[in-house]
């Protein structure tokens, strides 16, 4: 059988910087491929809104509540950086977060406090960030809740 390129290649020519080759003379621009954003989900909230739908629910039909939080303090300063979420029962959530983020859920009396909560019917999630003085905040603190 006779090779169809005269020259003795295998008619494909190389897309430069492709790393692949594609059926294309070498006259014609290289055709670019384009990737779409990779990231799953829709963006922030989302994924919350999932977790609370499906273990908020689930928690709450077994009275339970998960919180988790974690504070580290800013050095030569007296303030704390905190991140704590909780997930459970509507009226207890809140309580699973740890003690000095009492009343700053939502609040604005810190340099930077970004709060979040997602209600669905019986079932509430509670998430924050707070970067500032926080009374009764230790040096480091890791708080787990589960009841």
């Amino acid at each position: 059988m006779r090779d169809p390129d005269p020259a003795g290649g295998s008619g494909l020519a190389r897309a430069p910087g492709l790393g692949h080759t594609s059926p294309m003379t070498t006259d014609e621009e290289p055709t670019r491929i384009r990737t779409r954003y990779r990231g799953r989900g829709c963006g922030c909230g989302c994924g919350g809104f999932i977790l609370v739908l499906t273990v908020g629910i689930l928690l709450s039909l077994f009275n339970a509540i998960v919180g988790i939080g974690l504070s580290v303090r800013v050095p030569l300063t007296q303030s704390n950086l905190t991140v704590a979420g909780s997930l459970g029962r509507k009226d207890e959530a809140v309580g699973a977060l740890p003690s000095y983020t009492k009343g700053r859920l939502a609040g604005n009396q810190n340099l930077f406090n970004h709060s979040t909560t997602t209600t669905i019917g019986p079932a509430e999630g509670a998430a924050l960030v707070i970067l500032g003085h926080q009374d009764g905040a230790p040096p480091f603190d890791l708080h787990l809740v589960f009841h």
